[in-house]
């Protein structure tokens, strides 16, 4: 069969292409009926991720293992799917204190295409392969391929290269789950329907994605000790914002005024966990890091220690 005619095939199949007959006439709509559909279309969005949970929890168990010893989370994906892989990559510095090599985002088309589309970029099967080996992936990391479509062939073959050099797999389509699914260790298939405008994934689809991935690294960053309570302790303060949020931080969680917080946090230069167990545990830097690292980074766990050590 002709390339083309597979291709085309291929997507008659996928309810992410599929034309709903109830927006047939969308195109003659007013503005408000235009967004009151929309809003109705999103709000389907929850309740299919909802089912999903189960696999999305094996998800974070993996990233989070992968994270402890010392490997990587890594999404890789085209167009929308690989913009959001790379927001959300991009977003876990300043949140939660990891390292940029930590958490990494592939896109088809590189750099470039997160702010133009790179046409034929998602058909580079061999580019995936490459992005893949050019990070070295290997046992320790987890690689999260992302395809509304569930068939873009840069993301399939990162996904397949990235199990022959030994990383866990996980992918996320927002088409059903089925035997055409590729080979992953978790298959994540929140299926959200049909789009208002056929076959644009940036909508619904790409809205699934993203509160994914939000799940995804929120509680990976959680299981790792990432949050006291339901505090940003390991942000970091890059900016004017994050600088005040942190004071916020230890005022909330030691019970200090604003002038000690701002004090607290300079003698534990910068560092939020740091400041916190110090002035909860009543000791100085040295100690707050010597407990912090008994507890695997914990701060409810670092201030359960009574005593100073030796």
């Amino acid at each position: 069969m002709p390339e083309p005619r597979r291709v085309f095939d291929e997507l008659m199949e996928l309810l992410t292409e599929a034309a709903d007959p109830a927006f047939r006439d969308l195109d003659t709509r007013d503005t408000v009926s235009i967004l009151e559909t929309m809003n109705r279309e999103d709000a389907k969005v929850p309740a299919a991720i909802a089912s999903e949970i189960p696999h999305i929890a094996r998800a974070v168990e993996l990233a989070a293992e992968a994270l402890a010893a010392g490997g990587r989370l890594i999404y890789a994906g085209a167009g929308t799917s690989g913009r959001l892989g790379v927001l959300d990559a991009a977003e876990c510095p300043p949140t939660f204190g990891t390292r940029p090599e930590q958490v990494v985002g592939l896109i088809a088309g590189g750099p470039r295409a997160l702010i133009q589309a790179v046409e034929g970029a998602e058909d580079q099967a061999a580019d995936g392969v490459s992005a893949i080996d050019s990070l070295k992936v290997g046992v320790n990391d987890v690689v999260v391929g992302l395809a509304a479509s569930r068939r873009t062939p840069f993301t399939l073959a990162a996904i397949e290269r990235a199990r022959e050099r030994g990383a866990r797999t996980v992918y996320i389509t927002t088409n059903p789950r089925s035997e055409r699914l590729p080979s992953v260790d978790v298959a994540i298939c929140p299926v959200v329907g049909p789009e208002i405008v056929a076959g644009s994934t940036r909508l619904k689809s790409g809205t699934a994605q993203k509160l994914v991935l939000n799940m995804i690294s929120t509680a990976t960053m959680i299981r790792l000790g990432k949050l006291y309570e339901n505090l940003m302790v390991d942000l970091r303060a890059t900016s004017e914002k994050l600088r005040e949020r942190s004071k916020r931080v230890v005022m909330a969680t030691t019970g200090v005024d604003y002038e000690s917080a701002d004090r607290a946090l300079a003698a534990a230069g910068g560092h939020v966990k740091r400041a916190i167990v110090m002035v909860r545990a009543k000791v100085d830097a040295a100690e707050a890091d010597r407990r912090l690292e008994r507890a695997g980074g914990f701060v409810r766990r670092a201030l359960e220690m009574e005593e100073p050590t030796s």
